[in-house]
């Protein structure tokens, strides 16, 4: 990962994945309402080829074997690396491509009738989405490599992040039926890839390395952790890299929010109200006075 696109290419697949868990977890609040939603570790693509269901599972399988094989394998001389910095980032996709294995197997072993995503099968899969956040941190806060100074507090702040999604993905395990938890968490991933894309730009690019500031061996490949000058020019940097931390987060509840007004506007949990000509029936009002369902009392027990 020391390297530009060491953080680019996995930041910017996190983006996607949180991207498309938000539109996911809001469209199911849009067609189940309070009563029916249930969060979701991962979604089916919609495609009318039945092979592309498990589409983001295979994507995961896929770029988690490849980062394994980026991080240990050095590509041109085709030579192992086997150093322990390698090795705690390959072990991070392995947690990963473990939980896309298992929610496909789970997935495929699921009755037509039933749920992946219900029961104690649906319950696993979530507590190993859990274990992959939880490994993430558990191997970023004992890293082995040297990451201090401004690269230092780069990473600080990305276990921020990280710690937010472990507890919101565990969270759902309690509170499946939270939308507000399964939609931050969703935003939670988001925010690490964003995190990671910036980290990429600021820290591996020459050109973008805060004033005062440069590669500590001074190469313009950029192959090792910044360096400030002086305190203050640390100072400052650690200032502006708490000023991005905050934009970016930003960014995302701006995304978040415009998600959910942008699809039909059902960000709000549906309200109750007895009505008592339904005849023990309920009338269930979705925030809009034009929109009205009416179910059966036996449909929210």
């Amino acid at each position: 990962m020391g390297t530009f696109l060491g953080h680019f290419v996995p930041g910017l697949a996190f983006a996607i994945l949180g991207m498309w868990h938000i539109l996911n977890t809001i469209k199911a609040y849009k067609l189940k309402g309070t009563s029916g939603f249930r969060s979701a570790t991962w979604f089916p693509f919609p495609s009318p080829l039945p092979g592309l269901k498990h589409l983001e599972l295979y994507l995961l399988l896929a770029f988690s074997a490849l980062a394994i094989v980026d991080q240990l394998v050095d590509l041109p001389l085709l030579a192992l690396s086997l150093q322990p910095d390698t090795l705690e980032h390959a072990t991070m996709y392995l947690h990963l491509g473990v939980y896309a294995s298992v929610a496909l197997a789970a997935d495929v072993a699921a009755s037509p009738s039933s749920s992946p995503h219900h029961g104690a099968l649906g319950d696993v899969v979530t507590a190993l989405a859990a274990s992959v956040f939880g490994q993430e941190l558990f191997l970023l806060r004992l890293h082995s490599a040297d990451h201090v100074g401004l690269e230092g507090h780069y990473h600080w702040l990305m276990q921020l992040v990280v710690t937010a999604s472990l507890v919101l993905t565990s969270a759902t395990v309690v509170l499946p039926r939270s939308f507000p938890v399964a939609v931050v968490r969703s935003a939670s991933v988001l925010f690490q890839g964003l995190w990671f894309v910036v980290m990429g730009f600021v820290l591996w690019v020459p050109s973008l390395v805060p004033t005062g500031c440069h590669g500590a061996e001074g190469s313009a490949a950029m192959h090792s952790a910044v360096a400030c000058s002086t305190k203050e020019a640390a100072r400052r940097a650690m200032a502006m890299a708490n000023l991005q931390f905050s934009w970016v987060l930003a960014a995302v509840w701006v995304v978040t929010a415009y998600m959910c007004l942008r699809v039909d506007g059902r960000c709000m949990e549906y309200v109750q109200i007895q009505d008592p000509r339904a005849d023990g029936r309920v009338l269930t009002v979705d925030g809009d006075s034009s929109q009205k369902r009416v179910f059966p009392v036996s449909e929210h027990v």
